[in-house]
């Protein structure tokens, strides 16, 4: 698929770190954390293709265009344009998913990589049950046809955002009603909202794929990899989320944190030293040069 124009911002001197947000949010989730990893990074947030004030192209009837592929592949020339033709990632709810695509996808690329709240796509679908469908239910939702949930969701968009947004944070989460506002505005486009449901259904079909035909070659994450996921979500009460990493990566490390979803907004503090850690001085101790 072709590209699309990706809309940034950028700040800070030293070492590359592309940020990437998620559903339904735009980079503005970045706005607690990145002013402090600028100290130390080259810090790229991004919203991706679909999202945000991103362009929103024509998804074709395999949703390939919203496909994390296509997505990590936008990710890989904003980074070139910007001079990086190496750099480390870390990726939030839907930006984790692209990430894990861009790792597997184009390893010469990412020097370390961090995922935040989220296992495998594969391995959610392929682990199914009540459970799931329920918690996760905007999964099923987001997928169907027919302009169903584009629809339901265009009538009230505000009230939907808000209420999963509410829904997927801890009790007592504070969001900053400035950002609030700006999710707000770029999730009532109905172009927005139909992008994001493609971007569902691109998960629930050619993505699967591609994780298939991975497992079948034998693909794995080689770059070392931080998880990191809220103690008060889902994805805590569901999954032994190192150990189903460690099926998927060779070299990885993380913990949870006191938080639901929203680890960047609910967090921030913590999210920061976990990527100053992780992050700081790679760019010394590894290659930036393929």
């Amino acid at each position: 698929m072709p590209g699309a124009e990706i809309n940034i911002r950028h700040g800070g001197e030293g070492p590359p770190l592309l940020l990437l947000h998620g559903y339904p949010q735009t980079h503005v989730m970045w706005h607690r954390v990145a002013p402090a990893l600028a100290e130390h990074f080259h810090v790229v947030c991004a919203d991706l293709r679909g999202y945000g004030d991103s362009d929103r192209p024509e998804s074709g009837d395999d949703h390939s265009g919203y496909s994390k592929r296509s997505m990590a592949s936008d990710m890989v020339a904003v980074m070139e344009a910007l001079g990086h033709r190496r750099f480390a990632v870390a990726g939030h709810d839907r930006g984790a998913r692209v990430t894990h695509r861009m790792i597997l996808d184009h390893p010469q690329r990412v020097v370390r990589a961090c995922v935040m709240d989220i296992t495998p796509t594969l391995h959610m679908f392929e682990h199914t049950d009540q459970a799931f469908a329920t918690g996760y239910y905007h999964w099923f939702f987001l997928i169907q046809g027919h302009g169903l949930p584009e629809r339901l969701i265009g009538a009230d968009p505000e009230y939907f955002l808000r209420a999963k947004m509410g829904h997927w944070s801890a009790p007592g989460a504070d969001f900053d009603s400035k950002a609030m506002n700006e999710y707000v505005r770029c999730f009532s486009d109905p172009e927005s909202i139909h992008a994001t449901c493609e971007d569902y259904r691109a998960a629930a079909g050619i993505d699967l794929e591609c994780d298939r035909e991975d497992r079948i070659a034998g693909n794995r994450i080689t770059c070392p990899l931080l998880v990191l996921w809220g103690n008060r979500g889902f994805v805590h009460r569901s999954y032994d989320v190192l150990s189903v990493w460690h099926d998927y990566a060779d070299n990885v490390t993380g913990c949870d944190l006191d938080c639901g979803h929203f680890l960047p907004e609910e967090q921030p503090q913590s999210v920061i030293d976990q990527l100053v850690g992780f992050f700081d001085g790679y760019g010394a101790g590894e290659s930036l040069t393929p």
